[in-house]
């Protein structure tokens, strides 16, 4: 099993996950191809077998007012597919998770029309890297617009006029208030799609109140035979957070209990045990882990399992 965390390298700090340069400095794929080739010299060193790229990784690629910029991808042939084979070579497994703001279900085709060029320009990024079928592209099933029969419609729909080069890169995610897994279970059974469980997502939003062994082979039975799935996991933070705030002319600190919905800083190793236990004899797969840390909460998994669950790790061989 791969464990992997997304776009920000804390234990390097001086690693940059992308081009985050304005327009007017003139930002390149081919700059944020660089800062992916270190990483993944570093990813090598820590023993770290799944990354996820930043989604802005082509900057401006999609922007409609500035054209000069979405021609990156067939200006970096030769970087992709370099820093591609690298990728394989070190048997790093990429993804992305598509921005927030990538809607396919909205019911409106300008967002829409966006939202469909952003996609394409991921799966381009992916296939000029030469990567292989797990190289994928998460996404959401998008928001309720007063109809969610309607709006799983509308997905369904948009999904089916995708080219298929994009079509052969999406899997879909569970989210924590709007489609949980029988929502999106029922769209695979309709398009094919393979599903990512999202385990925090699953215990926000579970309403038929699914058991979570059910909802992993249901999720990890979706992928193709030759295809490793992948599967999403975070604690709930429950710290308290301090936080500073303006009170008449001055600032003051004030406590905020953190909330559960969201990431933790690190995995819970106790957590994180429970849910391979119930994943046990389903099938191999890889799981990325959403935590505050990065890749120190890897690191520090890794450690914490092997210290207090060593059977569990090693039957899992998590690295």
């Amino acid at each position: 099993m791969r464990l992997g965390f997304a776009v920000k390298v804390l234990a390097r700090p001086r690693l940059k996950s992308h081009d985050s340069r304005r327009w007017q400095n003139h930002p390149h794929l081919s700059v944020s191809l660089a800062y992916l080739r270190d990483i993944l010299v570093y990813l090598r060193d820590a023993e770290i077998g799944m990354y996820r790229m930043q989604s802005d990784l082509a900057p401006y690629a999609t922007h409609p007012d500035l054209p000069e910029f979405h021609n990156q991808v067939a200006e970096c042939e030769a970087e992709l597919a370099h820093v591609g084979q690298l990728a394989r070579d070190l048997d790093v497994r990429l993804s992305f998770h598509a921005h927030p703001f990538t809607v396919l279900n909205t019911p409106d085709p300008e967002v829409a029309g966006r939202s469909v060029r952003a996609l394409t320009v991921l799966a381009q990024i992916l296939d000029g890297m030469g990567l292989g079928r797990d190289a994928v592209i998460v996404i959401h099933v998008g928001g309720v617009y007063g109809d969610r029969q309607i709006s799983l419609e509308r997905f369904a729909q948009r999904y089916e006029g995708l080219p298929e080069r994009v079509r052969d890169r999406l899997v879909l995610e569970n989210d924590e208030q709007r489609y949980g897994v029988p929502d999106i279970y029922s769209l695979h059974q309709r398009l094919g799609i393979p599903l990512v469980l999202d385990r925090l997502h699953f215990l926000l939003n579970n309403p038929e109140r699914m058991a979570m062994r059910e909802a992993i082979e249901l999720c990890l039975g979706t992928w193709p035979a030759d295809v490793v799935p992948k599967a999403h996991f975070s604690s709930p933070r429950t710290e308290i957070k301090v936080l500073p705030e303006l009170a008449g002319e001055g600032e003051v600190e004030r406590l905020r209990t953190a909330a559960w919905r969201n990431h933790s800083d690190y995995i819970n190793p106790f957590e994180f045990a429970d849910f391979l236990r119930q994943a046990q004899g389903v099938r191999p797969f890889d799981i990325m882990l959403e935590a505050k840390a990065k890749d120190l909460a890897v690191l520090r998994l890794r450690q914490d399992m092997a210290a207090l669950e060593p059977a569990l790790a090693a039957r899992w061989e998590l690295g």
